[in-house]
């Protein structure tokens, strides 16, 4: 019988624990889980659970990478300053924000993020994040608002949409580190909507004016052009995650709240696999490829986290014997 070194000319690596950053195609034996694994491509995009929140909430600020996610804020039974850090397999209490809120927005990292908004009520007020503690900026939103959206980074941010009115409006600042200007308003206003991207280059879709949408637009750094791609769930409370060309949408409300999960490639969008746990008002961060849900509400107000590996990216499987 044929060996597999004297396929390969090489042995399978017999390794305690599956390696950090293994290469697609590379075969290994974990010794500790006794089974034998290689690292493939996904056929299809997929969501896995992850260790819940330590604080259940929904409507927070969000930053972050999948394995580096921030959350701060939102609502349990009242508005919260709750800070948690995911590591990529538990969450981590941090220091709260100074302001307790909820319906707020976020930009930034992990060790560099911003929260601005929210519903106290209705406030501007913005706090920087420095992987430890929040520090109030002397900078706040012109249009004091809630329920909108947020990209970008702690220096280079973007806040747009919002409410009040019931309708939504179509407000958009930018913020350089320690002050937000105002710039050209979103075609569509709207409130509850979703946004990804940069300071330069974002995208806002779906939301909520007289009725839910699944208007998309994409902002180049001063004015919002409109997309023909809608969403196929108009809807609100929604989650994104992604750049302008590369994005994904997840969650959200609809006549209920849905699990419902989209990908965007610049031109239009595209219905992919649901989340396991439907939810509204959920946290995103991360990429179309790997990206993370957290919170939300549903049946009940849930610290549900679901990790997202997109399509053709890399995933480790196990080898069966029969």
């Amino acid at each position: 019988m044929a060996e597999y070194k004297g396929i390969k000319g090489f042995k399978v690596q017999y390794l305690s624990a599956d390696p950090s950053n293994p290469i697609i195609g590379q075969i290994w034996y974990n010794d500790t889980l006794k089974n034998l694994k290689y690292t493939g491509v996904s056929t299809a995009g997929a969501w896995a659970t992850g260790n819940p929140m330590n604080t259940a909430r929904y409507q927070m600020a969000t930053a972050g990478t999948q394995t580096e996610a921030l959350a701060a804020g939102g609502y349990i039974t009242a508005s919260s300053g709750a800070t948690e850090e995911y590591d990529g397999s538990a969450w981590t209490s941090s220091n709260p924000l100074n302001t307790a809120r909820h319906t707020l927005a976020g930009a930034g990292t992990q060790t560099a993020g911003l929260a601005f908004g929210g519903q106290t009520p209705a406030t501007g007020a913005t706090e920087e994040y420095d992987g430890n503690s929040w520090t109030t900026s002397a900078g706040s939103l012109n249009t004091a608002r809630f329920t909108f959206a947020g990209c970008g980074t702690q220096t280079a941010a973007l806040g747009f949409g919002g409410s009040p009115p019931p309708t939504g409006v179509g407000a958009t600042e930018e913020y350089d580190g320690s002050s937000w200007t105002n710039s050209n308003n979103l075609n569509t206003a709207r409130s509850a909507l979703g946004g990804a991207g940069t300071q330069t280059s974002g995208l806002a879709f779906s939301g909520y004016t007289t009725a839910n949408t699944g208007a998309t637009e994409e902002y180049d750094g001063t004015s919002w052009v409109t997309s023909p791609g809608s969403l196929n769930t108009a809807r609100r409370q929604l989650a994104g995650a992604g750049t302008q060309a590369s994005a994904l949408a997840f969650g959200g409300y609809t006549t209920t709240f849905t699990a419902a999960t989209e990908e965007y490639n610049g031109t239009s969008w595209t219905s992919t696999t649901s989340m396991s746990t439907a939810r509204y008002g959920v946290g995103g961060a991360g990429t179309q490829a790997a990206a993370l849900a957290f919170g939300g509400e549903g049946t009940v107000i849930t610290a549900a986290t679901e990790e997202w590996t997109g399509a053709g990216s890399p995933t480790t499987k196990t080898i069966t014997v029969s």
